[in-house]
């Protein structure tokens, strides 16, 4: 079980960090929400989509020379961030991004266990306030 932490921005927004059991974070809010509720709205539809993206193999792969097989929304997309490294983000059903990865991996394998590590973290969650 892990834990999404909420925090306010300094413009009065809120952003979240999910935390795994751990203690890596493991993910973050790839928006800002003008309101609390609106926040944990946007923290339970991690939760639903990242397990459904795991069960359901909705992973599309933005890393191979070809082009990837479109996966439609919610899904994951691993990808390649400016240093090289395999980054993913979370989409949820309505096409939005709602989180991404806090750090780069050096493998795809790590990456795609970073995947699975949201959606078992995501799962029954502590949250909190920052």
């Amino acid at each position: 079980m892990g834990t999404f932490i909420i925090k306010k921005t300094p413009s009065g927004a809120f952003n979240f960090s999910l935390i795994a059991s751990n203690k890596e974070k493991i993910a973050v809010s790839s928006q800002v929400y003008t309101t609390k509720s609106a926040c944990k709205k946007g923290i339970e539809s991690v939760g639903k989509n990242a397990a459904r993206c795991i069960e359901e193999n909705r992973i599309e792969d933005l890393t191979l020379k070809k082009a990837p097989d479109r996966v439609p929304f919610p899904k994951f997309e691993i990808y390649y961030d400016k240093a090289g490294l395999f980054r993913y983000r979370l989409f949820a059903s309505n096409g939005e991004s709602i989180a991404i990865s806090e750090e780069g991996y050096k493998s795809k394998s790590g990456c795609i266990g970073g995947m699975k590590s949201v959606a078992v973290n995501a799962t029954d969650p502590v949250v909190t306030e920052a």
